[in-house]
């Protein structure tokens, strides 16, 4: 008796699917996938041999996720969100090793977002919708537009920080250090 649900039209090859998953119909996951914990793969979706999921991960409609790509627990990745794993790509060329591209635990990449090869999107961190990555993106920051740029700092709880580094919803504050936000 399998652990995790899967559609009876998505095709599932992968044994490395964790408990309490959900898989929807006209997904496509091949077998060296590993997907963790309570996650909710949306309809229309493709994951490749080389990627991880973590748990209680959210990949909406018309995600592909291709090889080299780690997704950390807690992610959300929002309807169409694309990601690339070669930045020379050439019918039937194929690059020895496809480049690393993570997306840290907590992060939100919002609808038709690009994320190009080769970068760490922060934990906590937010992308707008349609933004095109093209540098990593720290812990705690908002990023959107084309290409995406560092619009403000923002709290684990997703609200943007005042001028004094504090959360107006849940209070939290924050400090700068060398640059980079960090919780109090």
């Amino acid at each position: 008796m399998k652990k995790y649900f899967a559609h009876p039209h998505a095709i599932v090859e992968s044994d490395n699917i964790g408990k309490k998953t959900r898989i929807w119909a006209f997904s496509h996951i091949l077998p060296g996938a590993v997907i963790g914990r309570n996650c909710n793969v949306n309809d229309h979706t493709f994951i490749e041999n080389d990627v991880i999921l973590g748990d209680n991960v959210t990949v909406k409609s018309g995600v592909y996720i291709w090889d080299g790509i780690t997704i950390e627990d807690n992610v959300f990745l929002g309807p169409n969100v694309t990601f690339t794993n070669d930045l020379k790509p050439r019918s039937k060329q194929y690059p020895d090793k496809f480049l690393k591209t993570k997306v840290r635990e907590w992060a939100s990449i919002g609808a038709n977002s690009t994320i190009v090869a080769g970068h760490t999107i922060g934990k906590y961190a937010m992308i707008g919708a349609g933004s095109v990555v093209t540098k990593d993106v720290p812990n705690n920051t908002l990023w959107y537009g084309n290409p995406a740029r560092f619009r403000a700092y923002i709290c684990n709880c997703g609200e943007k920080l005042d001028r004094q580094l504090l959360c107006p919803k849940c209070r939290k504050s924050y400090l700068l250090v060398n640059g980079l936000i960090q919780g109090e």
